[in-house]
């Protein structure tokens, strides 16, 4: 079993190094270019939330079981305001900040299954995976 990748984000750098921590294990995983770039897509927009809401959190990426099959799984975390109204916060062009409320409804078309937990207060935590394919 592939490890963990653990990305502290606290800035703009940060996003990137997540990006690629994503990227590189999908490369690995043996899935499309296509996926891979979805996949790395995904965690730029909520890494960036990260940055945007919270000011740092962290970002893990590893291969776990979901749901009884293997997954690429991205969990981000932060102790930032967290999210008040979830469901709306998944709906296309809401955004509180500047953004462009891309971010969780863009990330959960990307990937196969989007996750958010949070507290008002307390932060928040998104778990979005996608299948690993079946060749690898």
């Amino acid at each position: 079993m592939l490890g963990e990748t653990v990305v502290n984000i606290n800035d703009s750098d940060d996003i990137v190094a997540a990006r690629k921590a994503g990227h590189q294990l999908a490369l690995d995983l043996g899935f499309s270019l296509t996926d891979v770039t979805m996949i790395a897509t995904a965690i730029s927009e909520i890494a960036r939330n990260i940055t945007s809401y919270a000011g740092r959190g962290v970002v893990r990426v590893t291969v776990q079981d979901r749901e009884g099959r293997k997954a690429l799984l991205v969990r981000a975390e932060d102790d930032g305001p967290g999210i008040a109204d979830i469901e709306r916060a998944m709906e296309d062009g809401y955004s509180t900040g500047r953004g462009l409320g891309m971010g969780l409804p863009g990330a959960r078309r990307l990937m196969d299954r989007l996750i958010v937990k949070s507290t008002p207060g307390r932060g928040t935590i998104v778990e979005m995976w996608k299948w690993v394919p079946p060749r690898a």
